[in-house]
């Protein structure tokens, strides 16, 4: 069926992904058998997400969203590895190959990586946004990694004090559930004001404070 588009567009061209090949040339085929000319097709690589191995992908929770926030842009590009950073500067980067070559070489001198991964995300942060979100980010990013907390947390009002740990995290939108907030708990992913939370039974009186799951997520919860 999806051959069959290219059939009902009378298609000249059809781009897709190297895994869409099959797909692309049966559209030729059945262009053929309907007489009509069979399109040509350009297939792209594919770009893996951020774990590495599989394609980006939103359902594989692996992808960067352009439409994300600026911070969480960068974070993300920070987050993959070395090896993987020249694959994403040959696929999404602007700069020339020489460009991208002659950094190759200095990090094989001797410059530290993630200088050059900095490089990669406020480029991609200044695409989506602007030279001042990317500049801002990097400055949010140096920020967390010294354990600091960003300007921009987002405000959440809580009742039923005293409320247990795992339903406050879920509550204010920090995991997806109780047993996953539990879970990142257990495995020392959270924090309030900074201090890591080891007790997965602790009961949190009312207050206004920060919370901090994992790296990236943070909210200023005010508990009645």
């Amino acid at each position: 069926m999806q051959g069959y588009d290219s059939v009902a567009l009378k298609a000249d061209l059809e781009l897709g992904g190297t895994d869409q090949r099959f797909n692309l040339l049966v559209g030729r085929e059945l262009q053929r058998h309907y007489g009509q000319e069979p399109q040509c097709i350009l297939t792209m690589p594919l770009l893996e997400g951020l774990d590495g191995v599989e394609k980006m992908s939103k359902s594989k929770g692996n992808y960067i969203g352009i439409t994300e926030p600026g911070n969480t842009i960068f974070g993300k590009l920070m987050s993959i590895s070395d090896e993987m950073m020249w694959r994403y500067y040959d696929l999404l980067s602007f700069r020339s190959i020489a460009d991208i070559a002659k950094l190759k070489q200095e990090v094989a001198d001797g410059r530290n990586p993630r200088d050059v991964k900095v490089e990669l995300g406020k480029e991609i942060v200044t695409r989506f946004h602007s030279a001042q979100a990317a500049d801002a980010a990097l400055e949010d990013f140096v920020a967390r990694s010294r354990g600091g907390i960003p300007d921009d947390v987002p405000a959440v009002s809580l009742s039923g004090a005293p409320l247990g740990i795992g339903q406050l995290l879920k509550a204010a939108n920090l995991v997806a559930s109780t047993s996953e907030g539990l879970r990142m708990v257990e495995q020392g992913g959270v924090r309030i004001d900074g201090a890591a939370v080891s007790d997965k039974g602790l009961k949190i009186e009312a207050g206004t404070f920060v919370v901090q799951v994992g790296k990236r997520k943070f909210a200023r919860v005010t508990l009645a």
